[in-house]
């Protein structure tokens, strides 16, 4: 008991280190998310034609969005690696560098979104959707060059160990955007009445604002705005995008794979009806929300990690590790507990469709049910971001999601008759086994490095 209670004084310091940088990536991950069901609620009003269109044409942007976006994560565990070794120097040379690749990345990414836009039609959705759709998509489609912008400013600073300035950002463009909404959706002080693409170009602006906010910051705060005096033209070279290639691809395609399964999942279930899928998107929208708890928590692991790692002490990483896992694994059971608890309480705050509702509890048992894994999942990946041994995660993604996941949910649903909640089943298959592939590869990684411990 007492060894328990020195253990427990010792490592108290690294789980308040965790919690303190994880917050701040959860509200700013929250924000994200309820705006998005602000904006859907807001186009709502006008009526179901602009709010499919809102959501077909996000959905189809969200592709492109979650690729961008995994390629800027690459940048916060290089930047981390030099941060804690006090190397400015090369930190500021990957900052430099990650502001004009990603800037690139974002009008390559315009550009594939705008070759996307005249095949909008031919994706089973009405003439009426795609008219509707159509505008709104543009205008996303301009906000991912701003975006890309602001993830290099985002990553640099998560990097460094300051997670709080990209939450005061992201709040502040999401309370903007709100606005946004508000006069260009209705037509308000003055501007027309677009509707849905009112939506788009509220989310567009507010996306501009977001690397210039972060712009204003790192002019206005000294210990920001050194970076700034390494920068040079001799600096950007092909060997710092190359880094950042490395890693950031990687981690894009695994992101975009675990979308994939969800979409596709999301594609199978409408094929069961219109209750399915109504009560599938219910416990999907929940579980979003709550995954932002593991997504913070993930995102202080991989900088903690990153400095352990940076400067060899991999005693200091294997007790990040541990007190990651043990955060994840109690927000991950009081999730669990929450879901099958209320399992039958939680849809009706979505609709009053007692068959939906029916169906909704039976799937937030399943949802339950891997909570545990997906928790284990994020937290692995997080430490090997953070050890910057990413290339591997991608083929485990491709077994764990496609492989596996899709044809287990199609067995079990179509196959086997067990509908809904077969291909919830996948879920909990695809994500047990990512869990326990990339658990594994940490702890060979930790063996491997085991002789260089201090």
């Amino acid at each position: 008991m007492q060894n328990r209670r020195i253990r427990w004084r010792k490592e108290w310091p690294q789980y308040r280190e965790t919690l303190v940088l994880a917050i701040p990536v959860v509200l700013s991950q929250l924000g994200q998310v309820v705006v998005q069901l602000v904006d859907n609620a807001m186009v709502g009003y006008l009526g179901a034609g602009p709010l499919a269109a809102v959501s077909f044409g996000g959905a189809v942007f969200n592709i492109f969005l979650f690729w961008g976006t995994g390629i800027t994560l690459g940048l916060t565990p290089l930047t981390g690696e030099q941060y804690i070794r006090r190397d400015y120097r090369i930190a500021a040379r990957f900052f430099q560098n990650a502001l004009v690749f990603y800037t690139g990345i974002g009008l390559l990414l315009f550009a594939l979104l705008m070759g996307v836009d005249p095949f909008l039609d031919r994706m089973g959705q009405s003439s009426e959707v795609v008219e509707l759709a159509r505008p709104y998509y543009r205008y996303l489609a301009w906000s991912i060059i701003p975006f890309m912008i602001f993830g290099a400013f985002k990553q640099f600073l998560e990097g460094v160990g300051n997670t709080r300035t990209g939450m005061v950002v992201v709040l502040s463009a999401n309370a903007l955007n709100v606005l946004l909404n508000y006069i260009f959706i209705y037509g308000h002080w003055g501007a027309p009445a677009m509707g849905a693409a009112g939506a788009g170009l509220a989310t567009c602006l507010s996306r501009v604002c977001m690397p210039l906010f972060m712009l204003g910051y790192f002019l206005w705060h000294r210990s920001a705005r050194r970076y700034f005096r390494f920068f040079a033209w001799s600096a950007q070279a092909g060997r710092w995008v190359k880094q950042l290639w490395k890693v950031g691809y990687p981690i894009a395609m695994q992101m975009v794979l675990e979308m994939s399964a969800f979409a596709l999942t999301s594609i199978m279930m409408g094929w069961l009806g219109s209750i399915a899928l109504a009560a599938h998107q219910i416990v999907l929208s929940v579980g979003n929300f709550v995954f932002m708890g593991q997504v913070g928590i993930g995102a202080a692991t991989t900088i903690l990690i990153s400095h352990h790692f940076g400067v060899g002490n991999y005693r200091g990483l294997r007790r990040a590790a541990r007190v990651s896992y043990h955060l994840s694994l109690v927000a991950s059971f009081l999730t669990m507990l929450c879901f099958i608890l209320f399992r039958e309480w939680l849809p009706q705050g979505f609709t009053s469709d007692q068959a939906v509702v029916a169906v909704a509890a039976q799937l937030f048992v399943m949802a339950g049910l891997y909570q545990l894994s997906d928790g284990l999942q994020v937290i692995s990946l997080s430490i090997l971001r953070g050890m910057q041994d990413v290339r591997v995660t991608m083929v485990y993604a491709f077994l764990s999601y496609i492989v596996i996941n899709l044809p287990v949910g199609y067995l079990c649903a179509f196959t086997l008759g067990l509908g809904p909640r077969g291909l919830w089943i996948g879920f909990i298959v695809g994500l047990s086994t990512a869990a326990v592939l990339l658990h594994r590869r940490f702890r060979h990684q930790m063996r491997r490095v085991v002789l260089q411990r201090p």
